[in-house]
Order: structure tokens, then sequence, then C-alpha cells
């Protein structure tokens, strides 16, 4: 990431309330996925954990991609 994309990211979390909350919450579900991962063996709940982390997580950055977008063009 340029240094320009990261005071975009900067300026986003300073102005857009949505767009910290799901930064944070981005942060998080990175630090979940990579608990699981770390994981020699994961339980079939965990699993499905797993997957439903990635899921919100892309749907989150996807969000924020769009946020972008609309905020800059």
């Amino acid at each position: 990431m340029d240094e320009k994309e990261m005071e975009l990211i900067r300026q986003l979390r300073e102005e857009n309330p949505r767009y910290r909350k799901l930064y944070e919450e981005h942060l998080l579900l990175e630090k979940e996925l990579a608990r699981l991962d770390g994981k020699r063996f994961l339980t079939p709940e965990e699993e499905l954990e797993r997957k439903n982390v990635q899921k919100l997580k892309l749907a989150g950055k996807d969000e924020m991609e769009s946020i972008r977008k609309n905020y800059y063009g």
C-alpha cells in the first residue's frame, strides 16, 4: 500500500464513522482469522467459524472499498 492510499484511509477513518467502524472490525476479524489459522487442527465448529469470519471480513472490505470510491470518486 503506497503512502497516498494510506493517507486516504487515515482521512476516511477520521471523517467517516461507518468507515472507521468497518476498519476496526476488519482488524479484529484479521486477528481472529490469524488465531484460527494458527491452530494445527480445527474442529468442525472452528472450520465453520473460520468461514464465517472470512465472509464477514470480505463483506466489510467490500463496503469499505465502496465508501472509498463514493467518497473520492
